[in-house]
């Protein structure tokens, strides 16, 4: 079968060369044959240059999308997905965390098991900080309480997978993309397989926790509206107690003659009903913003140029 080897770059000139050296080696031996579709996310340092000298120079075809601007991994997923021409489909980080003789064990599950459409690389154990790594976790145990779709904890973009599963996610042309809900929304059977996760072999992580925090609000509003009930189960709440209150306050002033409270608690009533309707309106705030990126109907990405060595 013909594989297609998608990897997203933002700055990663030091490691798009070695990445390429290491998927020739390892599949040269082991895969009918193979393509390698990069893609430039707007890089800023010599990422673009060094592949289009792996463009140049390559044996294997080799095509090169590059961005004008910086538009985020979730585009650069689909770019490549977009242009890649493979039966089967492996997406892989440029920095070489993960092991492309992975990929060499997806594929060889996916022909034995025809039945199976993806393999997904997960993290048994996260080489990470506790902190992030804890945080990480109850998002997953969040999402999962919250979505209708099945989030699998630890499970990363490296995977590999059928055409058929690529065309029905290239069919969801959201703008707002969240690529770990996207895979599991349209199905397919996937199978999980463990994997380490490397140390990256130069730079630093794009991903800083902020981030990964604005990354996790953008999966929770793509894939579940509960948010939005959750504001209207409190304001049901805070009602029914503000009507409580009143009754207890009559009850005190005419039945035992207790002067009603005054100051204080106005203002705490106040702050608290206050807060919760800023809330509510955050809430809103958040759907309704990307209810209105996505009515006009701009492009997931704009490429600048294409470059492919094929004849």
């Amino acid at each position: 079968m013909f594989l297609s080897v998608v990897v997203p770059c933002f700055n990663e000139a030091d490691n798009v060369l070695p990445l390429y050296e290491k998927v020739c080696s390892t599949l040269e031996n082991k895969a009918d044959d193979f393509e390698f579709v990069f893609i430039n996310d707007g890089s800023k340092d010599e990422t673009l240059a060094n592949l289009k000298s792996i463009c140049d120079s390559s044996s294997h075809p080799v095509k090169v999308v590059s961005f004008s601007r910086n538009f985020g991994k979730e585009a650069a997923i689909y770019a490549g997905l977009e242009h890649a021409e493979g039966d089967l489909i492996s997406l892989i980080d440029a920095d070489l965390q993960q092991d492309p003789e992975y990929i060499v064990k997806m594929v060889e599950y996916l022909n034995e098991n025809p039945d199976c459409d993806c393999v997904a690389a997960f993290q048994e154990e996260r080489r990470e900080g506790a902190f992030r790594a804890f945080c990480k976790r109850r998002f997953y145990r969040l999402i999962n309480k919250l979505s209708d779709t099945e989030f699998v904890d630890g499970a990363s973009d490296f995977r590999t997978f059928r055409a058929s599963m690529k065309d029905a996610i290239l069919e969801m042309s959201e703008y707002h993309r969240f690529s770990k809900g996207i895979f599991s929304w349209v199905g397919f059977n996937t199978y999980y397989m463990p994997y380490e996760a490397e140390e990256r072999l130069s730079g630093t992580t794009k991903w800083s926790f902020g981030k990964l925090c604005k990354y996790a609000i953008d999966g929770i509003v793509a894939f579940t509206t509960v948010p939005l009930k959750i504001s209207t189960w409190v304001g049901c709440l805070t009602s029914l107690g503000a009507l409580i209150y009143i009754i207890a306050v009559i009850i005190e002033k005419f039945a035992y003659g207790i002067d009603v409270p005054g100051y204080a608690t106005i203002v705490i009533l106040i702050l608290f009903l206050g807060g919760l309707q800023l809330l509510a309106l955050g809430i809103n705030g958040e759907y309704l913003a990307k209810t209105y990126i996505q009515s006009k109907h701009r492009p997931v990405y704009i490429a600048k140029e294409v470059l492919s060595n094929k004849k």
